[in-house]
């Protein structure tokens, strides 16, 4: 097991505090939007090992199968297949949606084939996403709301200009109706003043109590960053989604979402493909963004961790036989939260002093989110976490022993 050393990411969205203080650092002044975990070959983490610090992408590809586990690397490539992130938002990030693995491995293979210029894909595959909140106020618009809202917050709007809006939402036909309306609006010349009146009537249905009272104040908040994007009006046909700590929302492949402001931790498969809608200064390729947009329009995929373990994981915990062979009590709690995908899994673990082995066999980022904890591991090695520190799991590491004072997120592969 290593301790992470972790890279920043200081993009103009983030919060100058929220990250740094949640290390327990001082904050330099400027946006610090993110911090990476893992092996993603853009910013990967560091670890000391053999009296060397080394990128663990390259402690992985040095020997894959002890690092990642045999099922892992023939499921995966030589790669670690997860990235783990700390999020802190202060403003709207960009409207945007990731592809699925056969279709960026089509798109990646003939972008690379056709050397031109303009370029959405980083790599050949697909990028799904859980962001679980790190503390309550984590918002964001996520998938195509049920058509029969949308027409009502049209109506509380009241904007003339968006008539055709409601208009054009046929029930008999939800998706077919959303794809000709989005097309139209991110196909128009902008039309700031129809943004502007949009951004009136958000504000006021904000100031009054009502359904739509939170979700307005954040499209108000969008209107007034991008006033002359049309990205605006796509995002009223949004879900708005506000997270308490501890809960999570999934985006699969296909589904619109928008972070908007808050605190989180973000597992996802390890990719960088994504495709804007807009509400951004970055390259926007509306064609392409269509053949992938999911126009289902349904709830937000909004999880709650499940206590009980995930399948694999049964032999190692709940008082099982632990490090060294010695007999160990139960883990206070350990739940996961289900997402329909084998790249990534993300548990839940409140620990206490009641020793608790957690099992190995696959690769696993471990992140404290609260307190203190211990990791001991099967050759008697000790490592400690505080909050915000981190620390990597290779799958030779058959079991760990994990006792202390706190929360900690533990992301892995979840097949």
């Amino acid at each position: 097991m290593d301790l992470l050393d972790n890279p920043v990411r200081d993009y103009p969205w983030g919060s100058a505090g929220d990250i740094p203080e949640f290390l327990g650092v001082q904050a330099g002044g400027g946006p610090v939007a993110e911090l990476w975990m893992g092996a993603h070959p853009d910013s990967p983490s560091r670890v000391h090992r053999n009296g060397e610090t080394r990128s663990l992408a390259e402690v992985i590809a040095a020997d894959p199968e002890a690092e990642l586990g045999r099922r892992v690397r023939d499921a995966f490539g030589p790669r670690l297949p997860f990235l783990l992130k700390l999020i802190s938002a202060a403003r709207p990030l960009s409207l945007q949606v990731h592809p699925d693995r056969q279709h960026a491995r089509r798109a990646y293979a003939a972008q690379q084939a056709a050397d031109r210029a303009g370029r959405d894909y980083t790599d050949d595959n697909h990028k799904p996403e859980l962001v679980c909140a790190l503390r309550d106020g984590f918002a964001g618009l996520c998938g195509f709301r049920p058509l029969a809202g949308t027409a009502d917050l049209l109506a509380a709007l009241a904007v003339p200009g968006l008539a055709g809006f409601a208009a054009r939402l046929d029930p008999a036909d939800p998706a077919g109706s959303l794809r000709a309306l989005v097309t139209d609006t991110l196909t128009a010349p902008a039309d700031p003043a129809l943004i502007a009146a949009v951004r009136a009537a958000c504000e006021r249905v904000a100031a009054a109590p009502g359904r739509w009272a939170a979700a307005c104040a954040a499209y108000a908040v969008v209107a007034v960053a991008y006033p002359a994007d049309p990205g605006v009006l796509v995002a009223l046909l949004l879900n708005y989604v506000e997270l308490r700590a501890g809960e999570a929302v999934f985006v699969g492949a296909g589904v619109p979402h928008c972070y908007l402001n808050g605190f989180a931790a973000e597992l996802m498969a390890s990719s960088d493909n994504v495709l804007r809608a807009g509400l951004t200064g970055k390259r926007v390729n509306v064609p392409e963004l269509l053949r992938v947009l999911d126009f289902e329009p349904s709830e937000p995929a909004r999880l709650r961790p499940v206590p009980g373990g995930a399948p694999g994981d049964a032999s190692g915990v709940n008082g099982t036989s632990g490090v060294n062979g010695t007999s160990q009590g139960p883990v206070a709690d350990l739940a996961v939260y289900p997402a329909p995908v084998e790249d990534f899994q993300l548990s839940r673990l409140e620990v206490t002093d009641l020793a608790a082995d957690l099992p190995g066999g696959r690769p696993q980022i471990l992140l404290c989110t609260a307190g203190r904890v211990r990791l001991t591991d099967a050759a008697g090695r000790v490592l400690e976490l505080r909050r915000g520190q981190s620390a990597y799991l290779p799958a030779a590491d058959q079991r760990t022993l994990v006792t202390g004072d706190g929360t900690i997120l533990r992301a892995t592969v979840g097949c």
